[in-house]
């Protein structure tokens, strides 16, 4: 078959007209800002500390007036498989009920669609234990971190919920469940660290890139503490700290978290 200079033209245009520039959907060199937010609940109701008033599954009515609790190392999963580890000194924040600027720690991570998100709640045994000066920000025992260290254990208290009940034994009434202990450090003790994964795929993936930014919005079912693998009595539990039992409201908080959608 022939073609004459022309019809040659002709084709070189055609298919120049037909290739299509395929630019990639993310940059694996750029970054975006990420946002999870820890929305506390109370079973279906909204958490009012000081107001609200709850009912357990041991029947017993109670108040919270005070929610503190840390999470920190985050992992995050692509839908590919492969995982983005938040940079540890950049990875520890205080969620504080009484202070909503705190409750949405907000991430730098890589352009790119993530179908799963991991963190612990608590503050890890290196963190615990590495010197003062590198306790910084929330982590500051004699700033931010006040009241969430016991410096005659020398540790963090992961999870401090306080509140009142007619049905608790104390002065007050009052109740206090502070949890800590990381596995120890000259001594062992009970290693109530958790780590929390949650698969994102069913609500909604993060899509992050440069120019947008996305936002994870969790539960956080307070009422798991008291109804879960076990159910807890504030009558036969009123103060809770360094006690084997501490373990046991660790695991039942460990199921506190659900994810509720993705914002991209």
């Amino acid at each position: 078959m022939k073609y004459t200079f022309l019809s040659l033209i002709v084709l070189v245009i055609f298919f120049t007209s037909c290739k299509k520039d395929i630019t990639p959907e993310y940059n694996s060199s750029a970054t975006g800002q990420l946002s999870v937010e820890f929305d506390n609940v109370v079973g279906n109701q909204d958490l009012q500390l000081n107001t609200g008033v709850y009912t357990n599954a041991s029947g017993e009515t109670f108040k919270l007036t005070l929610l503190k609790y840390f999470v920190s190392n985050f992992i995050l999963t692509k839908t590919d498989g492969t995982t983005y580890i938040v940079p540890q000194d950049s990875c520890y924040f205080l969620i504080d009920e009484s202070s909503p600027n705190t409750t949405i720690p907000k991430l730098r991570v890589p352009e790119g669609e993530y179908s799963k998100l991991s963190f612990v709640l608590g503050v890890d045994s290196l963190r615990n234990t590495v010197d003062i000066s590198k306790r910084t920000g929330v982590l500051d025992p004699a700033g931010t971190a006040a009241g969430m260290y016991w410096s005659w254990n020398s540790g963090y208290i992961f999870f401090k919920m306080e509140g009142t009940s007619p049905v608790s034994t104390q002065n007050g009434n009052i109740f206090q469940y502070h949890i800590g202990l990381f596995g120890g450090y000259t001594a062992p003790t009970i290693n109530n660290l958790k780590t929390i994964t949650l698969d994102l795929t069913a609500r909604g993936t993060a899509k992050i890139k440069a120019t947008k930014s996305a936002n994870i919005h969790l539960l956080v079912d307070i009422m798991k503490v008291f109804n879960g693998t076990t159910n807890i009595s504030i009558a036969k539990n009123s103060v809770v700290m360094v006690s084997p039992f501490s373990a046991t409201i660790a695991n039942n908080y460990v199921n506190m978290f659900s994810h509720n959608h993705t914002e991209n």
